[in-house]
């Protein structure tokens, strides 16, 4: 149900999931945000006005006269003289805006609800809608979207939406990275200014933001009061935090627009990407409203996530049927439910720097079609999954050389190569439906149920061919709706995001994908921060986290079995690694961490994520609690050696305090390989029959851990009753 309010001397509250959001919309203007935090508890109407009597501030000197009133599209019309949310202009005019509220809608459900408030500025000819809403897991989020009502274009440079943060809020934690390490993250004092953080490389990105988290001085993961937006968008973004003297520290994000890319026409409209924010006390109740708000989704992915072996690192460019019959028969061995063949299989495609956009099968690798293959993995029990990269094209290709005219570039010439590689203009209707047709005849003419989508080149001078203006805005949105036809005409499909790794993850991607590639990097140590931080913002069950070889192939760091097992676990698990060559030892020793998978899977895929805030940072404590706190599973993680010995006790976080739980060694990573180990040396309360504790004395004093050599982990399971 919705109802209509007055416009007029409003306020709204809305709460769900321990999270509070009180807007005002006196006086005709567009909405402020006077809390946004703990959930304050039912407020009347007295009490919501005394509120906002009780936190307006005094008018200051040397600015405009009365209040300055920011809203969550900031205006200088109000008295901000901070960054505007809205920039753009009509031939030069209409470079600033007043909007006036002419309608406000409010779908209050019980738990959350949605505001949508319609407002207009007559002069400047524009129209607005902002959509604010509050999740039932306590998650907020809110976009814009603007109409040109004039007889004239309106150019749109910027449309980014805000969320005011309390002066408490006092320190960065935001993220950069690289090919290989992304989501690293990084934290600093929020002083005055503004801290930006732009991506112009036509996808998320390895160095996004990726979330943009403001908390009190020295918050963790179990401690402090943090708020964190995160922007959802796959193209160029901008994600900013914003302090002066004016009081109001704001966060703020939206589409980072190229010169002249969205110009309206009369009568268009352009809106921004949804901003998600999140209110919690420490990172983990942060990353729990987005884990539960991803989980409630319809298309949000329900059955089991199954055992991945991915050909890439197995055989690279080097397909041939028996080498892969081969390798689909030690994955079935170590219990493998998806096989995934990845590139190599199409077209010219015998290295990266041809073949690319030929959506054919290979008959000179293939010259039965890949039916051989497909009938062999599904034979053996398996789904089968391919490869494609169908947003880009190599310039030695069939299509190409038909069509250079569908290359994205600058007027007069090509933008430079990356990996032999150009974009392909899916905006282009002729060449979105060449691309999909192919696609669609792969998935119709195969018994393929999912596609490893790669994207692997950043947008440089990505213009569109013909009208020559900027276009990373169009071939995003065309991308999306490229996945979206596939899905709609394959039911059942599943479409994994990967962009030379990790590139491509964000909160949009997945409403048309289901899992991510989390990273190129399968080194087991390096994946231990890359999945942990990327699990910030998006539950395990669509991390992907494989097992790869002995030594990595990236790092040729050389890592023992059980340390790639147990960190492969905490996500969706899969397999990197060429299993022909394993040793029979280590493929008996890989089906046991399997069998544990599919055993603590739904656990892992449903429960809530922990990381303990230990004070030695060479190990690290983290797990997931189910969520009714009937079971848990952690692990205890050594990166590198301690200055103690032994280490000290672990807590175990988020158990329920006044349950008793048994704790005990989880197999088959039970056995403590250090060095007080290697001298016969055990650990009393490291027995299958543990040790019995309530859950505050875990969560507050912990157990002992056991001491470990460097890059070992173990396990360590706590049941109730």
């Amino acid at each position: 149900m919705t109802r209509d309010i007055p416009v007029g001397d409003d306020l709204v509250q809305l709460r769900a999931g321990g999270v509070g959001l009180v807007l005002d919309l006196s006086g005709g203007t567009l909405p402020r945000v006077l809390h946004w935090g703990t959930d304050l508890g039912p407020l009347d109407a007295a009490e919501l006005r005394a509120l906002r009597t009780a936190l307006r501030p005094q008018p200051i000197g040397n600015s405009v006269d009365g209040h300055v009133e920011v809203s969550v599209l900031p205006e200088q019309s109000a008295g901000w003289l901070g960054t505007p949310g809205l920039i753009g202009n009509r031939a030069g005019a209409d470079f600033s805006t007043a909007f006036a509220v002419r309608d406000v809608t409010l779908r209050p459900d019980g738990d959350g609800g949605r505001l949508v408030v319609r407002a207009a500025d007559d002069t400047a000819a524009l129209g607005l809608v902002l959509t604010v809403e509050l999740t039932p897991s306590g998650l907020l989020r809110q976009r814009a979207e603007i109409t040109n009502r004039g007889a004239t274009p309106f150019a749109v440079d910027a449309l980014d939406v805000a969320l005011p943060v309390p002066q408490e809020a006092v320190e960065l934690l935001d993220f950069t990275g690289r090919w290989l390490r992304e989501r690293s993250p990084q934290r600093a004092p929020w002083n005055h200014g503004r801290h930006v953080r732009e991506n112009r490389r036509g996808r998320t990105g390895f160095d996004s933001a990726f979330l943009l988290a403001a908390g009190t001085a020295g918050f963790g993961n179990r401690g402090g009061r943090i708020w964190a937006v995160h922007t959802a968008w796959s193209g160029n973004h901008r994600t900013a935090a914003e302090r002066s003297y004016h009081g109001v520290p704001l966060l703020t994000s939206g589409e980072l627009l190229l010169s002249g890319e969205v110009v309206l026409a009369p009568g268009e409209s352009y809106g921004s990407p949804w901003q998600y924010g999140s209110f919690g006390t420490g990172l983990d109740e942060v990353s729990a409203r987005f884990h539960r708000y991803l989980r409630s989704r319809p298309g949000h992915p329900s059955s089991p996530r199954p055992v991945v072996v991915n050909t890439w690192e197995a055989v690279y460019f080097d397909q041939d049927l028996p080498r892969l019959r081969a390798l689909a028969d030690a994955a079935a061995e170590v219990g493998a439910e998806r096989f995934v063949l990845d590139d190599g299989w199409f077209g010219s495609r015998r290295d990266d720097r041809r073949g690319l956009g030929d959506w054919h099968v290979s008959e000179e690798v293939w010259p039965d079609g890949l039916t051989p293959l497909i009938e062999h993995v599904t034979g053996l029990g398996m789904r089968f999954g391919i490869w494609v990269e169908p947003e880009m094209v190599n310039e030695d290709s069939d299509l190409a050389r038909a069509h250079p005219d569908w290359i994205m570039a600058p007027t007069g010439r090509l933008p430079r190569p990356s990996r032999s590689q150009q974009v392909l203009d899916l905006a282009n209707p002729e060449a979105f439906a060449h691309v999909l047709e192919r696609l669609d005849a792969l998935l119709s003419d195969n018994d393929v149920s999912y596609l490893k989508w790669d994207h692997n080149r950043d947008l440089v001078e990505a213009g569109r061919p013909g009208p020559g203006r900027a276009g990373v805005h169009e071939q995003t949105l065309a991308a999306y709706r490229l996945m979206d036809e596939l899905k709609r005409r394959h039911p059942g499909l599943e479409i994994e995001s990967c962009s030379s790794g990790g590139a491509r993850v964000d909160l949009e991607v997945l409403e048309h994908t289901d899992r991510v590639w989390t990273s190129d990097c399968i080194d087991a140590l390096e994946r231990q921060d890359i999945q942990r931080w990327t699990s910030a913002l998006i539950p395990l069950e669509l991390v992907a986290a494989h097992v790869g070889p002995t030594t990595a192939h990236t790092t040729h760091r050389t890592i023992p079995l059980d340390f790639r097992a147990g960190t492969a676990l905490f996500g969706h698990f899969g397999v990197e690694w060429d299993l022909t060559e394993a040793t029979p030892a280590e493929r008996a020793r890989l089906r046991e961490w399997v069998s544990l998978y599919r055993e603590v899977r739904e656990l892992l895929h449903s429960g809530t994520a922990v990381h303990a805030d230990h004070h030695d940072p060479s190990h690290r404590v983290h797990g997931v609690v189910a969520q009714d706190g009937s079971d848990a599973l952690f692990a205890v993680v050594a990166s590198g050696t301690s200055p103690d010995c032994p280490t000290g006790p672990v807590r175990l976080p988020g158990l329920l305090p006044g349950t008793s739980y048994r704790v005990r060694p989880q197999p088959p990573g039970d056995v403590p390989d250090g060095p007080a180990h290697a001298q016969g040396l055990a650990l009393p309360w490291w027995t299958p029959q543990g040790a019995t504790l309530p859950g505050r004395v875990l969560g507050e004093v912990g157990v002992q851990a056991p001491v470990l050599f460097p890059e070992r982990l173990v396990l360590i399971r706590a049941t109730a009753g």
